[in-house]
């Protein structure tokens, strides 16, 4: 419950001004803001007009209830109280408005904060007999010439604070444009930095890419430039321990056969040489075809397996009948598997070298398995092995010919046509070598796909999922990069990365979509984002991308693709 402070009439418009200053006057007392007295004074006067639009006298009691200040106007004539624009302005500027239309009232009530009451007025006025003798002290203006002059320093001290206010505004945006400014400054700055170093950055790319240039141009022309003479020298050799030849000491047929054995293994590291730059050198181009897998084992064991008796060695070969043929280049795959068991027999001096194919349902892999039980490998040297011209140091490395390059060439032949090549070993219990490749036993369902990628490592990754299934894949590092190479020659399928630099992939399936040589290219996106869809293209996810799952992505949009172009055509 409340206590009254005061109490007034409004019989007439005189009145109204009265009771708006009163308002104002104890809005002031209980210790409210000027902006929130002007606000109550304001709804009072408000309720108090319509009370006299609606022909009736009224009177108003001012109550103080704990934290609020409650008004409440009640008329005293039998009138229809109706809700009308005054209320609902004062509505907007008090904290509750209450209608009773049985009780002919309107109730205003406006919270007081806890801060109130710290003014000299607050002072004055913190009890109820405090704001009573203050009310009595004041008197009221008593026309309304002086209501209006009350009202006009209201007004001027509105307009001082909102000066006030607009000179804070004033400051607070020189000082945010000043930092602004600054930011802009440092973050020039800052960007300046970034293009000198990407400009480093390229340089020494040019830099390493020349390097790497001169290094292949200087083992491709060392290697042809001693080719010549070593296959010279191993002909005269032939020609000397030939049936037609003159008749020689053992001795000297002995030393001829010696240099004939050096220049044939000369001439093996310099064929190794060459294979290698040409693969460093990215110009190895697999040429697939239809391959017997069963047939491939059979001649590979019987061309190796008089080495692996001659050691004390058996050499098997077990394929599963599943395998059946695959669509591969058969001298990259021989050459590979050639390597693998050669070095497996080159290592093992007693028990068995064992190559197994099998076909991986998950992954649709055909899965070679070279075994052996021979010396093994270090753990730290298992990777080491891939590096050029790198040998496991052991006394059997020592009596074992070797040049240290078949592995790292095997891996990289295993890349090029979209395969994996790994090592597993235990010293002194033998070493397994993987060989993963897409298995695939028919010929391949789209022509050229266009990988638009720059992560490098999921271009590599991509390019082998699509092995089999696409009969070319080429590569572009950016969507500018990608944009070109399309408009150049338009792909069958492009499979297009989000986020890349310079052009991202929603911009670059854009620029497809204007152009009317590459809206019809079947597009599939990948990204490391959570996008569900991206121009009504569904978005595959890299993390644990599956073979399976890309395939089938790509199908799908060559039929939507399809579909839409007989639309179209039909339409026409």
């Amino acid at each position: 419950m409340g206590e009254v402070l005061t109490r007034a009439e409004i019989c007439r418009e005189q009145d109204v001004f009265a009771v708006r200053q009163l308002g104002r006057q104890i809005a002031e007392l209980v210790g409210l803001e000027s902006q929130d007295q002007i606000r109550v004074a304001t709804a009072l006067s408000e309720i108090g007009r319509e009370a006299l639009a609606y022909g009736a006298q009224s009177d108003v009691v001012f109550d103080l209830r704990d934290d609020r200040l409650v008004i409440r106007v009640n008329y005293h004539d039998d009138v229809d109280v109706r809700p009308g624009e005054g209320l609902k302005l004062a509505g907007r500027l008090v904290d509750q408005v209450a209608l009773s239309t049985e009780d002919r009232c309107v109730t205003l009530v406006k919270r007081v904060p806890e801060h109130a009451g710290q003014g000299v007025a607050g002072q004055r006025a913190r009890s109820l007999d405090g704001i009573r003798e203050e009310l009595a002290r004041r008197s009221p203006p008593s026309t309304a010439m002086d209501v209006l002059r009350e009202q006009n320093r209201e007004l001027a001290g509105t307009l001082e604070e909102v000066l006030r206010l607009n000179a804070e505004l004033t400051e607070t945006n020189q000082g945010v444009l000043a930092l602004y400014n600054q930011l802009s400054a440092e973050l020039e700055e800052t960007n300046r930095g970034v293009v000198a170093l990407y400009a480093e950055l390229d340089e020494k790319s040019s830099q390493l890419r020349q390097a790497a240039e001169a290094r292949q141009r200087f083992w491709a022309s060392v290697s042809h430039e001693l080719r010549l003479p070593l296959t010279s020298i191993i002909g005269l050799v032939r020609l000397l321990l030939g049936s037609g030849a003159e008749p020689l000491t053992g001795e000297q047929e002995h030393q001829i056969t010696l240099i004939g054995s050096s220049a044939e293994t000369l001439l093996a590291l310099v064929g190794e040489l060459l294979d290698l730059a040409k693969a460093e050198s990215g110009r190895l181009d697999p040429q697939p075809s239809m391959v017997d897998v069963v047939a491939l084992a059979e001649r590979l064991r019987m061309t190796l397996h008089p080495a692996g008796r001659a050691e004390g060695v058996e050499l098997s070969v077990d394929v599963s009948d599943e395998v059946g043929e695959l669509f591969v280049d058969e001298t990259m795959l021989t050459t590979i598997l050639r390597n693998l068991l050669s070095n497996a027999l080159k290592f093992t001096e007693y028990g068995e070298v064992r190559l197994t194919v099998v076909v991986d349902c998950a992954t649709a892999e055909a899965v070679f398995t070279v075994t052996d039980t021979g010396v093994g490998i270090p753990p730290e040297h298992l990777e080491r092995v891939f590096e050029e011209f790198f040998q496991v140091p052991g006394s059997l490395q020592l009596r074992a010919k070797g040049t240290g390059l078949g592995l790292p060439y095997a891996r990289r032949l295993a890349e090029a046509i979209g395969g994996t090549l790994e090592l597993d070993s235990r010293v002194g219990e033998g070493t397994t070598a993987t060989l993963r490749v897409p298995h695939r036993m028919t010929t391949p369902e789209v022509g050229r796909a266009l990988v638009a990628d720059d992560d490098e490592g999921f271009r590599a990754l991509a390019r082998r999922m699509l092995f089999g299934f696409a009969a070319a894949v080429d590569e572009a590092a950016d969507g500018v990069e990608a944009l070109g190479m399309m408009r150049e020659s338009p792909p069958d399928v492009a499979l297009i990365d989000l986020l890349m630099p310079r052009l991202d992939g929603t911009a670059l399936l854009h620029e497809m979509t204007e152009d009317e040589t590459l809206r019809d290219i079947p597009a599939v996106v990948v990204s490391v984002a959570s996008e569900h869809s991206v121009a009504d293209r569904p978005v595959l996810p890299k993390h644990g991308l599956r073979r399976d799952q890309l395939l089938e992505a790509i199908r799908e949009a060559v039929r939507d693709k399809q579909v839409h172009t007989r639309g179209s055509v039909a339409h026409d």
